[in-house]
């Protein structure tokens, strides 16, 4: 599954997707989980309107915490009753930046949402990909064979934070690839390979104006072998370091926000 992508610039958004922005929010070039990422919807006037969201249907801060085993519950009532800090909650792995189309109608993060056809396109001229061929993993790069930019066939929602605003998130949709001739050959020996679906630009306002779940699903499709390019694309030393430090950064903000929420149930943001 793809969980690193690069993204377009406001300028290739208006000039290729033919979507203005309406705000001055700015996002970065390459993709990660919880990074704010341009998407494209239909407005009222199915007229295409550029948006920013957090990559990944579910962000980091609106996962449910995992349930306390007796352990960690005594723990906590022993520093409640000591006045001592409490122990940091922990919210269940949950990775939401891919779904799968195949069970993207039945799966409770995604359902109703599905169901209402809440549906986007997430533009993007690169795609990340673990290539394993070498028994090592390795980052490969997955392009239209063009170089032109394309858009994921994707899906997004809102959420009300604790302050009261509302924030946008996204997710894009992958399909079974195990009988690509390309798209096999990435992800771990032994597991299900999983390919990014692209949608073909005919079907751009299809997709963004459908009402009709089957109708849409028909639009999700998995690209020749011959109208992709894929080729080794290894990080640099100095850049993975760079990403490194950003997603730890992150990863930071986002514990300061759960330190200061109350611990909680499930929480899947109906």
């Amino acid at each position: 599954m793809c969980v690193n992508y690069v993204t377009v610039s406001r300028q290739l958004a208006f000039e290729w997707f033919r979507t203005p922005m309406e705000m001055n929010e700015d996002w970065r070039e390459e993709m990660y989980r919880d990074y704010q990422g341009l998407f494209i919807v239909h407005d009222e006037h199915r007229q295409r309107k550029g948006m920013v969201g957090s990559y990944g249907f579910v962000p980091q801060r609106h996962r449910p915490f995992k349930k306390l085993t007796k352990e960690e519950e005594a723990k906590v009532q022993q520093a409640r009753a000591a006045g001592k800090a409490l122990p940091k909650p922990k919210r269940i792995a949950m990775d939401t930046m891919n779904a799968r189309a195949e069970e993207v109608g039945s799966k409770v993060n995604y359902k109703r949402f599905w169901l209402a056809q809440h549906l986007c396109i997430v533009p993007a001229l690169t795609v990340f990909e673990p290539n394993w061929e070498t028994g090592v993993h390795e980052r490969w790069a997955l392009e239209l064979a063009s170089k032109e930019p394309f858009g994921l066939p994707g899906m997004w929602r809102t959420w009300e934070e604790e302050d009261g605003t509302i924030t946008n998130s996204f997710t894009h949709f992958t399909l079974n690839a195990d009988d690509h001739p390309l798209l096999k050959r990435f992800h771990r020996p032994n597991e299900e390979k999983r390919g990014v679906a692209i949608l073909r630009p005919e079907h751009y306002d299809d997709w963004l104006g459908s009402k009709n779940p089957e109708f849409a699903r028909a639009l999700i499709e998995l690209y020749r072998p011959e109208e992709l390019s894929a080729y080794a694309a290894p990080k640099s030393k100095t850049t993975a370091r760079s990403d490194a430090a950003e997603l730890k950064q992150e990863d930071a903000r986002v514990q300061r926000i759960t330190e200061d929420e109350p611990q909680q149930g499930s929480l899947f943001g109906f």
